[in-house]
C-alpha cells in the first residue's frame, strides 16, 4: 500500500509522460496533436484537420529538422517521441473542453516551445551542404540547444511513404549523428590532453619542444599535419598550430590513470545529460597501453570515440568557467492560445573543471583563432575562440573527417558550437561551416 501511494504521488506521472508508454496514443482520440515551434514561435510541426477529420502531420521546413524534432508516423523520433504526453494533451479553457466534449469534436494539444532558433539551424543545414555530418549549438551560460543538425537527413513529410527505403538506407539518414554518432575526436581532443597535462604541470606555461615534423616511439612514427614542421614551439603555440609530434610527446609524460580520471571528469565513459537518444563516448587507454597507445590518444586518434553533441558539452563547460549547465531543447509548454503551462528553467548540471582551468583554456583557444589552424574566424564583428581537428577514419590518408569546437563572445561567450564534417578528404572545412554559422547569429 506504501508503494501504491508513493507511485501515485511520485512517479505516476513519469510512467504516463514515458515516450515508451504506448497508451498515450489513445489520447489522440480526444485531442489534435499540439504544434512544436522554434523559440521564436515559428511552427516547426503541426497537425492538419482534413475534411474528413483526419489528421496530417506537417512540417513546414522539410529536412531541416528532421532529426531533433523528428517525426510522427511509423513510430515517432526526436520530439515528438519526448514530448508525445505534452503534444496530446489539452490545457484549452475547460469551457472549450466541455463545448468540445458535448458536439463530440477533439480538444487542440498544447505546443511544445523548443529552445531552437530556426535561422541558426537553416544556417547550420545550409553550412554543411551536401556533406554527411553534424552541428550542435548552445548556449553555454543557460544550456539552451539553439540548433542540432544531422546530414544525410531526410524529409519528415514523407516519411510513411518512403519508409522501407530510409529503413534499409546504407547511408543511414534516420540516425542522429549529432547525439548517435561516435567519431574518432582528432585534434579536438588535444584540449583534455592539455587539461591533463595543466593538472599534473603547474609550470606548463615553461613548456617547449621542438618538432621536426615527426615523432617515433619503437616502430610507430607520428607525423605532423602534411608533414609541417613547427621548429620550437610552447604550450600555447602547440595547441595554435596543433602540432602532433608535441602532443605525442606530452601524451608519452602523462600519467595514465590521471589521464582517464581527467577524460571521465569530461565525461568519457559516462552517462550524459540528453534528452534525446545519445550514444555514450569512450576513452580505453589504461596501463597495458603502448607507447603508440599513448601517443595516438593525446592527439585524439586511436580508439576513442566522442560524439559532436559530447564536444558540444565539454566546450559549454569550458566557455562557462567549468560548469555545465544542463542542456535542454523544450523552453516551455504553452496551451494552443499561448498560456504558459510548464517552463523549464537553466540549472547547473555539474562542475567539470577548475574556473582557473576553464579560463586557461579559453585563452589558448583564441590563440587558435588569432594565429594558428582557426584563423577563419578572425578579423570578425564577434571574437571566437576554438580548436580545429583532423581525425583519420581509414588506412587510405587522404580520407579525414573535419572538426571544429568553439564559442563566439569570448569574454562572455553567446555560443558554443560543436561540428563535424564526414570524409571532408580536404574540401570541406569544419570551421567554415562554424563561422556561417556565428555570421547568421551576429551579422
Amino acid at each position: 500500500m506504501g508503494y501504491i501511494v508513493y507511485f501515485q504521488v511520485k512517479e505516476s506521472r513519469d510512467v504516463i509522460r514515458s515516450p515508451y508508454n504506448a497508451r498515450q496514443d489513445s489520447y489522440a482520440d480526444r485531442v489534435v496533436r499540439g504544434d512544436i515551434t522554434d523559440r521564436n514561435g515559428k511552427v516547426l510541426a503541426h497537425s492538419e484537420v482534413q475534411p474528413d477529420g483526419t489528421e496530417v502531420r506537417q512540417y513546414p521546413y522539410g529536412s531541416d529538422f528532421a532529426h531533433v524534432v523528428g517525426y510522427s508516423s511509423q513510430g515517432k523520433s526526436g520530439l515528438e517521441s519526448e514530448m508525445n504526453f505534452e503534444l496530446l494533451t489539452s490545457n484549452a479553457f475547460f469551457l472549450e473542453k466541455i463545448r468540445n466534449e458535448f458536439q463530440d469534436e477533439k480538444n487542440i494539444g498544447d505546443t511544445v516551445v523548443t529552445t531552437l532558433d530556426a535561422d541558426l539551424q537553416q544556417a547550420a543545414s545550409a553550412a554543411l551542404g551536401g556533406y554527411k555530418g553534424a552541428v550542435v549549438v548552445m548556449e553555454p551560460s543557460t544550456g539552451k540547444i539553439l540548433a542540432m543538425v544531422s546530414k544525410p537527413d531526410y524529409d519528415p513529410n514523407g516519411v510513411a511513404a518512403n519508409w522501407e527505403t530510409l529503413n534499409s538506407d546504407p547511408d543511414s539518414a534516420l540516425l542522429n549523428r549529432a547525439t548517435q554518432g561516435l567519431y574518432a575526436p582528432g585534434s579536438t581532443f588535444k584540449l583534455v590532453t592539455a587539461l591533463e597535462y595543466m593538472r599534473e604541470n603547474a609550470s606548463y606555461d615553461s613548456y617547449s619542444y621542438t618538432c621536426t615534423g615527426s615523432i617515433q616511439q619503437e616502430d610507430t612514427v607520428i607525423r605532423c599535419y602534411n608533414g609541417h614542421v613547427h621548429g620550437t614551439v610552447d604550450f600555447r603555440d602547440s595547441l595554435a598550430y596543433s602540432c602532433n609530434t608535441s602532443f605525442c610527446n606530452i601524451g608519452l609524460s602523462l600519467d595514465v590513470g590521471g589521464f582517464r580520471d581527467t577524460a571521465e571528469d569530461l565525461l568519457f565513459n559516462k552517462k550524459l545529460p540528453s534528452v534525446l537518444p545519445y550514444s555514450k563516448s569512450s576513452f580505453t587507454l589504461d596501463g597495458s597501453g603502448t607507447a603508440a597507445d599513448r601517443m595516438m590518444t593525446a592527439m585524439g586518434q586511436g580508439k576513442t570515440q566522442v560524439s559532436p553533441y559530447h564536444m558540444a558539452l565539454i566546450t559549454s563547460a569550458i566557455a562557462n568557467g567549468g560548469v555545465l549547465m544542463k542542456p535542454y531543447l523544450v523552453d516551455s509548454v504553452t496551451n494552443y492560445t499561448g498560456t504558459e503551462i510548464d517552463k523549464n528553467m537553466p540549472e547547473e548540471y555539474r562542475t567539470l573543471l577548475s574556473s582557473a582551468e576553464a579560463a586557461a583554456l579559453k585563452d589558448y583557444m583564441t590563440s587558435v583563432v588569432q594565429y594558428g589552424t582557426a584563423t577563419a574566424l578572425s578579423g570578425q564583428a564577434y571574437t571566437a575562440a576554438g580548436k580545429t581537428g583532423t581525425a583519420e577514419y581509414s588506412s587510405d590518408k587522404e580520407k579525414d573527417h573535419s572538426w571544429f569546437v568553439g564559442m563566439s563572445n569570448v569574454d562572455n561567450p553567446e555560443l558554443v558550437i560543436s561540428v563535424i564534417i564526414e570524409s571532408s578528404d580536404g574540401s570541406a572545412r569544419a570551421v567554415d561551416v562554424a563561422k556561417q554559422v556565428f555570421d547568421t547569429y551576429y551579422y
